[in-house]
């Protein structure tokens, strides 16, 4: 199949590109990062909500664009290129989808107007131990109280709103409702999480079961994906700019047959990833039966690119790339989370495997 993006999507990729180089560098982050923010940054939220980002995917009639899967995977990739940090992932894409799918008429109508506006930042709370295994809650939900305890919830330090995954569906749990209390991480890529404990916390269930909440982690999967995919993909063209013009034993090392080895494997490994993480983002608009197949793909196949480019970004770069005063450090951690997040490359395998009958 061969996909490529319509005018509309390239003008949005374009602008997004734009704005994140000028806006949310780089130093932007290394900022945040010095100044203990935790991934902190209303006022880049702002900034972003007021492009219309937050709402991407949502309808017109709750006050979003509805461009759809693929345009919103085209914001996100750029903002993976410069490791802005913004719930752009965690409320625009994971939380909205969430919504979209599983929520009632009454819960779409009140919270994604506000999602998409970026007045609330809604976010997933999946995981309850230190591996991804939605399948394991022992999450208690009982008379609209829901009891028990979820770990590292990506933006849950800052989220106003959380979807909450049960072993037999999806719950709405408000950030400041009584019984829910979370403690603060701080995350080794500078963006930030939070341990959740529900104790009788109000929460009000969503419409589906287990198929659902697999259904949702399948859009937060491919949005992760198309993320790690312009990090991996600025992680390669900043180390092929350094081969072109670091000079060793009087020529660039871009000479050396080693390294341009190296750098054609992790461009056709680019490649690959790209029609990956497109084909899913696509699946999705087009709301195709084998999703779940192009989710686990998707995410596997970034998992590993995006390990390797960000390895090579740091060891091609020599002794200057295992400094702080170099960016590649940044590019390693949030690359190593999210990697984790959702599952990583050898649960996905598994789990395409699976899929496939194998």
């Amino acid at each position: 199949m061969t996909f490529t993006l319509n005018d509309e999507q390239r003008m949005l990729k374009d602008a997004a590109r734009d704005f994140f180089r000028e806006q949310a560098p780089v130093s932007r982050l290394r900022k945040q990062r010095d100044e203990k923010k935790n991934g902190r940054d209303p006022e880049l939220w702002r900034d972003m909500a007021a492009m219309g980002w937050a709402g991407v995917i949502i309808p017109e009639e709750f006050g979003g664009a509805g461009l759809g899967y693929v345009a919103l995977g085209a914001v996100l990739e750029e903002a993976g290129r410069t490791l802005a940090a913004s719930p752009l992932h965690s409320s625009a894409l994971a939380g909205a989808s969430a919504l979209l799918l599983a929520g009632t008429d009454a819960q779409k109508a009140e919270w994604l107007p506000k999602i998409a506006s970026g007045e609330v930042i809604a976010t997933l709370a999946v995981d309850e131990g230190a591996h991804h295994a939605p399948g394991k809650s022992k999450l208690k939900f009982v008379a609209g109280k829901l009891s028990g305890e979820k770990k590292y919830v990506a933006d849950g330090h800052i989220a106003d709103l959380f979807i909450v995954a049960g072993a037999d569906g999806l719950y709405l749990v408000k950030g400041d409702a009584a019984g829910l209390t979370r403690r603060e991480l701080v995350t080794s890529d500078s963006r930030g999480a939070a341990d959740l404990s529900f104790n009788g916390a109000a929460a009000e269930a969503m419409n589906g079961g287990a198929d659902m909440v697999e259904a949702v982690l399948d859009r937060a999967r491919i949005g992760l994906a198309a993320e790690m995919l312009g990090q991996a993909s600025e992680a390669f063209e900043i180390t092929s700019e350094y081969l072109k013009t670091r000079k060793q034993f009087g020529q660039v090392i871009g000479g050396f047959q080693a390294l341009q080895h190296r750098a054609a494997k992790l461009f056709t490994d680019l490649e690959l990833t790209r029609s990956c993480v497109l084909a899913a983002l696509d699946a999705l608009d087009r709301g195709a039966k084998s999703i779940p197949e192009y989710a686990s793909l998707a995410k596997a196949r970034a998992s590993e690119t995006v390990h390797l480019a960000s390895n090579e970004l740091v060891q091609l770069h020599g002794g200057i790339g295992m400094t702080d005063a170099h960016d590649a450090g940044f590019y390693l951690k949030r690359a190593r989370t999210a990697e984790a997040l959702y599952g990583g490359a050898a649960f996905h395998r598994d789990r395409y495997a699976s899929l496939l009958g194998f």
